[in-house]
């Protein structure tokens, strides 16, 4: 398994970030590797499935990913799955300072299969994804 952990502090309140982030479309404004995100069914609560297509390591790959635990303010949770990887992202949320926001991203990566064997060779490309999500993150989230 791979695991990306990044905490994201910005001068904005809870509720607005909690908002944006748990609208899961909005990846496409704050992480450089997706090309789209599409709400396929649900109300963006626990069951509500989307369509992430995101560019890894010069590939497209498609996942599905479905809300597993959403509390606003606290946790929004989603678990992504194809036919090479299943992945969990976790989001945790906490007021810091005068209003201002601590985001805690958190996402682990369990691949199937022949794909297992790349994991090694992948750690780098996956640290230079966290990397850019974490700096995409924090822009978006300083513009709310």
């Amino acid at each position: 398994m791979i695991t990306i952990e990044r905490v994201i502090t910005v001068d904005r309140p809870v509720a607005a970030v909690f908002g944006y982030l748990a609208d899961f479309e909005t990846t496409t404004e704050w992480d450089p590797g997706t090309v789209r995100t599409v709400r396929v069914e649900g109300d963006g609560g626990p069951g509500t499935k989307y369509r992430n297509t995101s560019s890894f390591a010069g590939r497209e790959t498609e996942l599905e990913y479905v809300v597993q635990q959403l509390e606003p303010g606290r946790i929004f949770q989603l678990r992504g799955e194809n036919k090479t990887v299943t992945a969990l992202d976790t989001m945790t949320f906490r007021v810091v300072g005068g209003g201002g926001t601590e985001v805690t991203y958190r996402a682990e990566f369990e691949f199937k299969g022949g794909t297992r064997l790349a994991q090694p060779l992948l750690k780098g490309q996956f640290k230079k994804l966290g990397d850019d999500a974490e700096q995409g993150m924090h822009d978006a989230l300083q513009k709310l």
